[in-house]
């Protein structure tokens, strides 16, 4: 059985605006078993509920019960599910044991405010229960409480502490085995016979642990809460991520935190722990719809990838410093060479001379260009773009994200350009019939109708598809396909990348910033 289990009503809790009738209703279109109202300080009586169960026209396996929350002198807020009147504020926990002792006693929310109780606490032999999801904690306060749970191994419950329609049936509870009054609720919770209702992957690897959480229950609208907690063990990609995290905050407060373009939203940063915790955003890639998809729906998505990346360059954003960009780059490419030349690979003397040619390039074009740099996303291809709806109902309600900021810099705003081009080939190279139904000229055209760009910048984009060419070889030879026909194949395609900007225009103009179509 999935219980709501902490909820306010207008009716009988000042901080609550939602009537105890479309409570339960819009609890039950949550598809969930049953609900316990707990106002504070309040018992509904059974001729109340009865009542209330009688406007709702509930079926007759929904629950509606009465529990309480109390303010107790020595805990805080506490639910009470099984005591027979209302109690006063102010009673302490011993005194609700001594006069309740089949009452289920369970600790409301104690991680808000940042709190951090301790095992003695958390494993008090007064509580029944503790409350470890709870719409009053944040993120990172629910996340702390996952843990310590796992660590403790106490009895747990969820709880929405529902005071408005919006998150009704957010943090619900399972029970074991099925019960029907609140006397059995209550002996449910104190046999350790109930968890949180969430789903919890955890994916492990030599650096990061990474847990997707998605709790509570889909219902009518599918409308889930998604979380992704990482946490990194080594020092350096710490670094990396943790600056990824606060770049994803300066983005989406620029617009990108919901609507139609979105950038996964960052809900906690933990420095001690060298944990960040962001949402999960509920979708798949544009690879994967692209596969998929008819003709016109792929290339609306081409379209929409193509205008998200539009909306990020036409902010302007310059977060990080644009003196960082040529030194990493020079690192990047060198890294890129090294791969080949370490084992003297039969392609090591190609890939050097195409590494120096983009290297030297880029240093021609952008030397004295970079008050024209941008905040880029770095790694812009149709794996790292989703396309969701927030209701799998209503077309109406698509969206795209992009994840993955760990390559932004401020950079030339070719480079985004140049990345997909060359990723979508490399990606779909073996999909010829997705490459048809969403050709490249798609996105392209897109991209020029919504966003500025620079004089000679399709030669720019030819540029940085020959650059990302480079790290998609490296990539090969790390998966020991250095001697396929891909890693030829993408070598040829670089070349011809080169090649063309020479025969269009033997030498770029330094980019300026314009509104000139290329």
């Amino acid at each position: 059985m999935i219980i709501e289990m902490h909820t306010h009503t207008a009716e009988h809790s000042a901080c609550s605006s939602i009537s105890a009738l479309d409570l339960v209703r819009r609890a039950l279109a949550k598809e969930l078993q049953g609900i316990v109202l707990t106002d504070h300080h309040y018992l509904w009586t059974p001729e109340e509920i009865a009542q209330l169960r009688e406007r709702a026209r509930l079926p007759e396996y929904f629950l509606v019960l009465a529990g309480q929350e109390v303010r107790t002198a020595d805990f805080g807020d506490v639910l009470v599910y099984g005591a027979q009147r209302t109690l006063e504020a102010g009673t302490t926990l011993a005194r609700i044991r001594g006069e309740w002792p089949r009452a289920a006693l369970v600790w409301a929310h104690p991680y808000r405010k940042q709190n951090q109780p301790g095992p003695q606490e958390l494993c008090d032999p007064l509580f029944d229960g503790v409350e470890i999801f709870n719409s009053n904690h944040s993120a990172a306060e629910n996340t702390r409480a996952l843990r310590d749970w796992h660590r403790y191994k106490f009895t747990a419950i969820g709880g929405t502490d529902t005071h408005s329609g919006s998150y009704v049936g957010t943090y619900t509870t399972i029970f074991d085995h099925p019960f029907g009054t609140i006397e059995e609720l209550a002996e449910e919770i104190r046999q350790g016979r109930c968890r949180p209702f969430f789903k919890e992957i955890p994916k492990s690897g030599s650096q990061i642990q990474v847990t997707e959480l998605t709790i509570g229950t889909k219902g009518l609208d599918d409308r889930r809460e998604k979380i992704i907690v990482k946490t990194h063990n080594n020092p350096a990609k710490w670094k990396t991520a943790e600056r990824a995290y606060h770049l994803i905050e300066e983005i989406a407060a620029q617009g990108f935190s919901g609507g139609l373009f979105r950038v996964p939203r960052p809900l906690g940063c933990d420095m001690h722990s060298h944990t960040l915790i962001e949402e999960g955003v509920r979708g798949k890639s544009l690879f994967e719809k692209l596969l998929r998809a008819d003709v016109q729906s792929a290339r609306e998505y081409m379209r929409l990838a193509a205008r998200w990346l539009a909306k990020l360059h036409n902010a302007r954003l310059r977060i990080s410093p644009a003196e960082e960009y040529f030194p990493r780059e020079e690192k990047r490419l060198a890294h890129y060479l090294r791969n080949f030349s370490a084992v003297r690979h039969r392609h090591a003397r190609r890939v050097q001379e195409i590494t120096e040619t983009v290297w030297s390039m880029q240093q021609r074009i952008y030397g004295r260009a970079l008050a024209t740099f941008i905040q880029g996303h770095g790694d812009y291809h149709p794996k790292n773009i989703l396309v969701g709806q927030d209701n799998p109902h209503d077309r109406t309600t698509t969206f795209v994200a992009a994840i993955d900021f760990d390559s932004s810099l401020c950079m030339p705003q070719a480079f985004d350009l140049g990345t997909f081009v060359a990723q979508y080939r490399n990606q779909l190279y073996s999909h010829p019939q997705v490459r048809k139904k969403a050709p490249l000229e798609v996105f392209l055209d897109t991209y020029r109708g919504h966003a500025g760009t620079q004089a000679d910048f399709s030669n720019q984009v030819r540029l940085f598809q020959a650059r990302t060419n480079l790290s998609i070889a490296a990539y090969l030879f790390k998966v020991r396909l250095g001697d396929s026909e891909d890693l030829h194949r993408v070598l040829v395609e670089t070349e011809q990348c080169l090649a063309g900007i020479a025969m269009h225009q033997s030498r770029f103009r330094p980019p300026q910033t314009s509104n000139e179509a290329p």
